[in-house]
């Protein structure tokens, strides 16, 4: 008797958690698709380090839970030769000694900007980041942010499948 509930709750587990893709939105809105890419290509070329980008794309993928984005950005950050210490140790970042100070103050910059509904982004922490990034590379790396949470939004609204990004 106790079993066809525990079944039952087996079978509404796992379809509550399979990963199915609902819409493929680069099929379905090429334009779409190619704005954003023109953003990654500003970004791509702004001439922040490849290193920095992968950890905020890599951090800002972590808070907002996008497992799509977290598969594709480790494997393109190992690719490029990040350790896995620093990829284990990134959601802990202020914990460790791993990361330079202007890594940090990317990482600190991507938690505000990926979760400004929830702070203030002070002018204290825009010194702190300024610190480390001129004018240039303020805004390179703020449209970096955004544009890591905006695929992040797209992948986790669609359901994108993760383990499916081959890496190039």
């Amino acid at each position: 008797m106790l079993m066809l509930p525990l079944l039952w709750m087996k079978w509404k587990i796992n379809k509550i958690y399979t990963m199915e893709q609902r819409l493929n939105y680069a099929k379905t809105a090429p334009d779409a698709l190619n704005a954003m890419l023109e953003l990654e290509k500003y970004v791509r070329n702004s001439g922040l380090e490849h290193s920095l980008y992968e950890l905020v794309k890599t951090r800002a993928s972590q808070i907002n839970g996008c497992a799509y984005c977290l598969d594709m950005h480790t494997k393109d950050a190992r690719k490029a030769g990040e350790t896995e210490q620093r990829l284990y140790a990134l959601s802990a970042w202020r914990e460790t000694p791993f990361y330079t100070d202007r890594e940090r103050a990317a990482l600190e910059w991507t938690e505000a900007l990926t979760v400004i509904s929830e702070n203030e982004v002070s002018n204290v922490l825009y010194e702190s980041v300024h610190a480390q990034f001129n004018d240039e590379e303020m805004v390179a790396l703020t449209m970096a942010i955004i544009a890591i949470n905006s695929w992040n939004r797209l992948a986790i609204s669609f359901r994108t499948v993760p383990g499916t990004y081959k890496s190039v």
